[in-house]
């Protein structure tokens, strides 16, 4: 199993919002690239990045933040937010992104997901995040009747990398991971599901894994916070 060590950009500072609330985010540096850097020294294997303003504004706003760690790190990096055309997807890839996270098109225009997962095999991961098991788009603020699974199911056959299941109420919360939806959903279908949302101890990350079906694992407040010790974490995955 994957731990990917989350960077959240706001305003371009590496921000954790609590349950998606953008009026209630804690600023944990001003320095993007470094913080990449250090969790790349630590031993981290991918990392994981997203937009917040946006995933508000429909187009990437911390462009810059993002291009200065594609620029410090060597390991890959996912990057989510606000990117809901081919070209946004192709320009991030030609830029270095090793994948890019699609999530309020996914239910908005699956064909596009399809489209660009066509175009850049292994490059493209659906973005699922639900409250209560619905999907929510648009920064978390809209909410759909869409199942996470029935979403998930949709895009089967399309060549997706990944999908990362977010339970926007345990997001930020420090309150452990939805384990048995994530673990629900990695069962649904045969595309690897990373889980994101409340991952905060390594407790929470052996339980994960202990499902033996769950590929990943992301991280944020907890490695900020020290809860959780990213490199102790990585060999005791390994």
């Amino acid at each position: 199993m994957i731990l990917y060590p989350a960077i959240d950009l706001k305003d371009g500072n590496c921000v954790r919002l609590l349950r998606g609330d953008m009026e209630a985010a804690t600023v944990f540096g001003a320095d993007p690239a470094a913080q990449a850097r250090a969790f790349q020294d630590a031993g981290a294997e991918w990392l994981h990045l997203v937009d917040l303003n946006g995933a508000f504004a429909g187009k990437p706003v911390n462009a810059a933040a993002v291009e200065a760690i594609l620029a410090a790190i060597s390991v890959p990096a996912q990057l989510g937010g606000g990117i809901r055309d081919m070209a946004t997807i192709e320009a991030w890839i030609e830029r270095g992104l090793s994948r890019v996270i699609l999530g309020t098109v996914a239910v908005e225009n699956p064909a596009l997901v399809r489209e660009a997962a066509m175009a850049f095999p292994g490059k493209i991961a659906v973005g699922i995040d639900a409250r209560k098991g619905r999907v929510a788009t648009r920064g978390w603020a809209e909410e759909t009747d869409v199942t996470a699974t029935d979403l998930a199911q949709r895009f089967e056959d399309a060549g997706v990398a990944a999908i990362i299941y977010t339970d926007i109420d345990r997001d930020g919360a420090m309150q452990g991971p939805n384990i048995a939806a994530t673990e629900a959903l990695a069962r649904a279908v045969n595309i690897p599901v990373i889980a994101s949302g409340g991952v905060s101890s390594m407790a929470d990350l052996d339980a994960l894994r202990a499902t033996g079906v769950i590929a990943g694992a992301i991280s944020g407040r907890a490695l900020y916070d020290g809860a959780i010790d990213l490199a102790e974490a990585l060999r005791a995955l390994a």
